[in-house]
């Protein structure tokens, strides 16, 4: 099915509460699907056409509403921390609910330290029985994800795992096999041309699949058959109409051991959905996101905005 009508199309703007990714507004584009619903298409900006081309594919699915059916009603999420001073970090894992939380490391530009420091302040608001868990997007190289990784999890009081330490998955199997802490795999498994390398070389102990980037709630369901490892289900800092989607893939597998990353809504100052996909003690509701016809007014982009992302999404029909 092919949505290029102007009118299939809504792009919205919308703030974050702190610079998460290096960006501090979110752009994303809304396709209606008719009387199924919408499905999101956010790639970000730097992204080029064939990148972009299975988010989009994810969004398809989404607004004809092509999901499988749960096995589960609510989902356990992860609050995510970004790089922040620990005064912060605190506050944001408080005011976040839940009993897991993910915190940004590798910062460029921040010490070791101030990571360490970050995790303190994260321990401390969550108590000695909540779960840690780091993530580097591939930051660093073997010896410093070595090094980073034993101090962060001595200053975590123990980390549930580290996420992406360092870009390729032959170095990140050498990292796996030189620390004691597990570790999880995203980059190298979203933007590889074999996913399948980081099981063929036993590089992680968990598979993180965003829905977005990898084509869709059914895609990831092959993926996640087909690799082999425990899944975390992680957001790509949607509107609560894409963390639906993700939401569909947590509920469609078999076995979930870990919190999700799918609490990225409170990431954002506003949202599309009647009823924002926001944890209520540490879940979050599977269905589809009702959207708000009143939000998306309010958050159009401008007009040149919205030609952008028409002729993004010309070039990715082409």
């Amino acid at each position: 099915m092919r949505m290029t009508e102007t009118s299939d199309l809504q792009v919205l703007s919308i703030p974050l509460r702190t610079r998460f990714r290096g960006i501090t507004v979110r752009e994303v584009a809304l396709l209606r699907g008719g009387a199924a619903g919408w499905g999101e298409w956010s790639p970000f900006l730097e992204y080029d056409a064939a990148v972009a081309a299975p988010w989009l594919a994810c969004a398809r699915e989404a607004a004809v509403g092509d999901w499988p059916a749960p096995v589960r009603a609510t989902i356990p999420v992860n609050v995510t921390v970004p790089a922040v001073g620990p005064e912060q970090a605190h506050a944001i894992v408080l005011r976040g609910g839940c009993r897991t939380a993910k915190v940004k490391v590798a910062e460029p530009g921040q010490s070791l330290a101030e990571a360490e420091a970050r995790l303190e302040a994260v321990r401390d608001a969550l108590g000695p029985d909540g779960r840690i868990r780091v993530d580097a997007n591939g930051l660093w190289d073997v010896d410093e994800a070595v090094t980073a990784i034993g101090a962060l999890d001595r200053a975590a009081g123990g980390l549930e795992y580290a996420e992406q330490p360092v870009a390729s998955v032959e170095d990140l199997a050498v990292v796996r096999r030189r620390v004691a802490v597990p570790i999880a795999a995203d980059e190298s498994i979203r933007r590889a041309a074999d996913p399948y390398r980081v099981r063929d070389l036993e590089a992680a102990d968990v598979a993180v699949l965003k829905v977005q980037p990898l084509g869709g709630v059914r895609a990831c369901l092959r993926i996640a058959e087909d690799i082999g490892l425990p899944v975390v289900v992680s957001s790509a800092l949607e509107t609560s109409v894409g963390i639906a989607a993700g939401l569909a893939l947590a509920a469609a597998l078999p076995e979930l051991p870990y919190a999700c990353g799918l609490a990225t809504v409170q990431l954002l100052t506003d949202d599309v959905a009647v009823a924002p996909l926001v944890p209520v003690g540490g879940l979050l509701p599977v269905g589809a996101a009702a959207v708000d016809e009143a939000a998306v007014a309010r958050l159009a982009a401008s007009p040149d905005r919205v030609a952008h992302w028409q002729a993004r999404l010309a070039e990715v029909d082409r």
